[in-house]
């Protein structure tokens, strides 16, 4: 079975090397974002329909790694 973060992938030529679906510019952070306002995965998906529900799966799971990491401080809000 291929591993969700498979499907993060991380280029300098695109989004200026942030972290990304499939090598779309729909970076790792944008679909956080979406999903912490409040957005559903069905309203997600719906607004971008490049997207698949295992992409944003991907994205929880890298963001699930990058915190578990421990390498994070404060953040402003």
């Amino acid at each position: 079975m291929v591993s969700p973060l498979a499907r993060v992938t991380i280029d300098p030529g695109i989004c200026h090397g942030k972290p990304c679906i499939r090598g779309l510019r729909y970076p790792v952070e944008l679909l956080l974002e979406l999903l912490s306002g409040g957005m559903t995965f069905d309203e997600i998906l719906s607004d971008y329909p490049d997207l698949e529900r295992e992409d944003i799966l991907a994205a929880l799971a890298y963001a699930a790694k990058v915190v578990h990491s421990g390498r994070l401080g404060p953040v402003a809000s």
